[in-house]
């Protein structure tokens, strides 16, 4: 079904991390053909975890032609080269996975394949020797110039950010309302979203309305009834304890902290002058009071924040956009936070609906390409995602004897037995993340593939060990020259 009217003014309903980067890329980006207003209550708090993000946001932040170092003062953040996955395998057990390429690759085979061949000569090393990032990581170095690039992302406070795109957008025209809605009022013809009701009796017109009302989804869901996949079964945590506390030592970790307990993880996100910390957890096997409990013998420093629960349900939305509304954020739907990708899904909505904007309007089209994309990314990340309580050695509880009984998707269980017997890994069209991160999970989790290619054995032993050698050397070379992690921060852009 098409709607031919022009889409000339968008609504976005809430604020938060999903509002107002919505409202910065349309207002900068398109705002000379659209008006954008944002309804936001101050009265509703944001959830306000989120705060670790992956290297594309840098490329979305170019894109609006955000100042990193204006940025990074206003939201005291600090750098990220990867994540830490702790007791994930095995307890007692740790891997980086980072941002940066491992090795060198050719035409037939990544750079894992001569790294696997060089074990079976008897060549002891790790796999994450041969990245430059993992390496600055775990000696807490960072640095970057033109000659010495580096692939990062960002630790950040997710409230300040919200606020400092706030302060953007407006400079650019997007008008702000506060107000709680009401009421969501649809065309009774063809059951689009004609306008909504604030407290007060306003009433707020629009062609075209984004829902980033949360989990609720007071448009897609309360008012569309779009309907949501319920992926629990694959992702059993649902609960989740977010606490602030004061940092306690000048050592700023450039990567966040995954650590596995007896039901779910906790995480450890280092800014400049506090630390994130969370737990996640399935409440089937950890009740609320044990939860925070845990969290709060878990962690150090003093704590700035009371520690809050948040209830989840792992899924998504059926549609992403459903005639005129689009949902973006918690709205769209949740994927726990473990590989810091929530930020990442709202910008990558974002710049997939300004592809297929719908200036002379709504087609089925362009709705069915952005939900097929939307699908396909956000079932990849799932996919991921559970990668990491599937393949795992542990039994020590009933929790992690589930993950590792449970079915998984048949396009994981495809990619775990394709790694485990030839070494390949090949990427779906909606993966986001590359090759290399799957096989450092892979790897970390404690998947060792019975065969690799053998374009690796092509080299006589003599020149593999060269190459390998000058890879790990070049490496120690570069990062042994990086300041630490905080006099970096210091010199480039300190926290306000």
């Amino acid at each position: 079904m098409t709607h031919n009217k022009q889409i000339k003014n968008v609504v976005i309903a809430g604020g938060g991390t999903a509002g107002w980067m919505a409202g910065a890329a349309l207002c900068k980006l398109l705002g000379k053909n659209i008006t954008v207003t944002l309804i936001e209550s101050d009265e509703i708090a944001t959830v306000g975890v989120g705060e670790a993000t992956i290297p594309p946001i840098r490329t979305f932040h170019k894109l609006l032609g955000i100042n990193e170092q204006a940025f990074m003062k206003a939201t005291q953040a600090s750098f990220k080269l990867g994540i830490s996955f702790e007791n994930w395998g095995q307890k007692e057990t740790d891997y980086i996975h980072s941002f940066g390429m491992t090795g060198k690759e050719c035409w037939a085979g990544e750079f894992h394949h001569f790294w696997l061949h060089s074990l079976s000569l008897g060549l002891e090393s790790e796999f994450g020797q041969y990245c430059y990032e993992l390496q600055a990581a775990k000696q807490g170095k960072f640095a970057f110039n033109q000659q010495n690039p580096i692939n990062y992302a960002f630790h950040m406070d997710a409230t300040r950010y919200a606020l400092f795109l706030r302060d953007f957008s407006e400079g650019l025209g997007v008008k702000r309302l506060e107000g709680k809605i009401t009421s969501v009022n649809k065309s009774p013809h063809n059951g689009y979203i004609e306008s909504v009701s604030l407290e007060g009796d306003s009433t707020i017109t629009g062609d075209f309305f984004i829902d980033c009302t949360g989990f609720k989804g007071l448009l897609i869901e309360q008012a569309l009834h779009t309907g949501y996949e319920d992926w629990s079964h694959l992702l059993p945590c649902d609960s989740a304890i977010a606490v602030q506390t004061k940092a306690i030592s000048n050592d700023i970790l450039p990567y966040t902290r995954a650590i596995a307990h007896d039901a779910g993880w906790q995480w450890q996100i280092p800014l400049q002058q506090r630390v994130g910390n969370g737990l996640v957890y399935c409440s089937r096997y950890l009740a609320d009071a044990d939860a925070k409990q845990l969290l709060l013998n878990n962690i150090q420093g003093e704590t700035l924040t009371e520690p809050k629960v948040i209830k989840f349900k792992t899924g998504r939305r059926r549609k992403g956009w459903n005639k005129n509304c689009l949902a973006l954020g918690l709205a769209s739907g949740f994927v726990e936070p473990l590989e810091s990708t929530s930020i990442h899904l709202i910008m990558s909505g974002i710049i997939r609906f300004m592809r297929l904007f719908p200036f002379n309007g709504i087609t089925e089209q362009a709705i069915n390409e952005y939900n097929k994309q939307l699908k396909s990314e956000i079932e990849n990340i799932r996919d991921f995602i559970v990668l990491h309580y599937k393949v795992t050695d542990r039994t020590d509880s009933e929790f992690w004897q589930h993950c590792q009984s449970m079915e998984v998707p048949d396009t994981l269980a495809h990619k775990i037995s394709l790694f485990k017997q030839t070494g390949r890994v090949f990427l779906d069209d909606g993966d986001i993340f590359r090759v290399d991160s799957w096989v450092q999970v892979m790897l970390g989790q404690g998947i060792m593939p019975k065969q690799h290619h053998l374009i690796a054995s092509l080299m006589s032993d003599d020149e593999l060990t060269r190459f390998l050698n000058s890879i790990k050397q070049q490496i120690s070379q570069r990062v042994s020259q990086l300041p630490s992690h905080q006099a970096f921060l210091q010199q480039y852009c300190p926290a306000e």
